[in-house]
């Protein structure tokens, strides 16, 4: 009876929270949060045509707070009355705009770079990227140390064929400086149509001097998960992002591993800089057995909220290891540590990115939506991985030049920890 009570109340606990809200993680780093930088398509309402507010014939509305403490506004007002008033090109404003980036302004000054809002442009172009198909550059975007900074290269786009590597300082965009540019500003510089161009002047990390890459945009097409069966019939298995389809990618995946024979498996978390929570939780669930906790939540005031495995983990008695890199991030991390802490997984890479806050996203009136962080995140054992990433257990470098030479020795070492486990 206790056992069936037990697993209720943890069927009841995840269902309440995935209802909640689907959290978007990772790297939706960038501002407008694509999961890849570059997408220029839905500009405008529906019929095609921004619509535009004259700023000195627009009547503004809701100006004054309705119960709660007031808060003086006079000072914003005073400065909109003065564009109006003296602003030499008052006439082209869009009153419209300057909300949004007042909006834009005020979430800024959290301090927290990934709560962040979006007009119906950026709203519409998010839906479209996380389906998987856009055009653009193939890179996640992120701020960190106050620098413009690679999250990860997607995997075959142009961004990667074209050396853009995880952890790379981006200093310059066309010529133009990224210090103290928004990260939604180094978006719409990025971004562009399929066959054009953009110059990135880059910091390799621990390189000493900057060069350029000139990436050709093109249309990128995602798919969240790809199998391959190496030496001994192990599966290397890769997961891109954690994205609509993942969970159904990863379970025909699976049924191939499962249909082949194999007797160990090498996935690949690296460069992955996350999405949805809810697919990271089913796909752990396929690792390990029902009811085990995965991630801990913990909210403003302290409240922790826990998200179990669900049950189907048919992988679960197959030997494995799992590789990540700078450019694991988010949900990426939140799998590896659920592993890691459960089951006594090696890592093998480098050290992760280090996200550790939860987001939630939300619709709002006239097609603009918001991410606000609503809470921290810990692994199974408590560990906060905010800004410290997790440690690999094995920490094996990949250099620059072993990209240019096509070698991975993080692989390697990775093939040869599970032929060793297979002794």
């Amino acid at each position: 009876m206790e056992e069936l009570e037990s697993q209720i109340k943890t069927e009841e606990v995840n269902t309440r929270l995935f209802r909640r809200y689907l959290l978007i993680f990772a790297v939706l780093f960038s501002l407008v949060a694509s999961f890849w930088i570059g997408y220029d398509q839905g500009k405008g309402s529906a019929n095609g045509e921004a619509q535009t507010y004259p700023l000195n014939s627009t009547t503004i509305a809701n100006k004054t707070l309705q119960g709660k403490s007031e808060v003086d506004f006079a000072l914003f007002w005073k400065v909109w009355s003065l564009l109006e008033e003296k602003y030499v090109n008052h006439q082209t404003l869009n009153a419209q705009d300057l909300v949004y980036g007042a909006i834009k302004g005020m979430l800024k000054a959290t301090g927290d770079p990934y709560t962040n809002f979006f007009d119906p442009k950026e709203t519409k172009e998010f839906s479209q990227d996380i389906g998987g198909s856009f055009e653009g550059i193939g890179a996640e975007l992120g701020i960190k140390d106050n620098i413009l900074t690679v999250v990860a290269p997607l995997d075959e786009s142009p961004s990667q064929k074209a050396g853009l590597l995880a952890g790379d300082k981006i200093l310059k965009i066309d010529d133009k400086s990224t210090a103290d540019l928004a990260i939604d500003a180094a978006v719409d510089l990025i971004r562009g149509k399929k066959g054009t161009t953009v110059k990135l002047t880059v910091l390799h990390k621990g390189g000493q001097e900057t060069s350029e890459i000139t990436i050709t945009r093109g249309l990128i097409q995602v798919k969240s998960v790809k199998v391959e069966f190496k030496d001994n019939n192990i599966a290397y298995l890769k997961i891109n992002q954690f994205g609509e389809k993942t969970s159904s990618e990863f379970d025909a995946a699976m049924n191939q591993i499962i249909s082949h024979g194999s007797k160990g498996i090498v996935l690949d978390l690296r460069n992955n800089p996350g999405g949805y929570l809810t697919s990271a939780v089913e796909i752990a669930s396929r690792f390990i057995a029902k009811g085990k906790l995965v991630v801990t939540e913990e909210d403003s005031v302290g409240k922790k909220d826990n998200l179990y495995t669900l049950g189907g983990d048919k992988l679960s008695n197959i030997p494995l290891v799992v590789l990540i890199n700078e450019g694991s991030a988010s949900a990426s991390e939140i799998l590896a540590g659920a592993l890691r802490d459960d089951s006594q997984i090696k890592l093998i890479g480098k050290k992760s990115f280090g996200k550790g806050s939860v987001q939630e996203f939300m619709d709002l009136p006239g097609k603009s939506s918001v991410k606000i962080t609503v809470a921290k995140w810990m692994t199974p054992n408590g560990d906060y991985i905010m800004e410290k990433g997790i440690n690999p257990d094995m920490d094996v470098d990949l250099s620059l030049d072993d990209f240019k030479n096509e070698k991975d020795p993080q692989m390697d070492k990775a093939m040869e920890t599970i032929k060793g486990m297979l002794k």
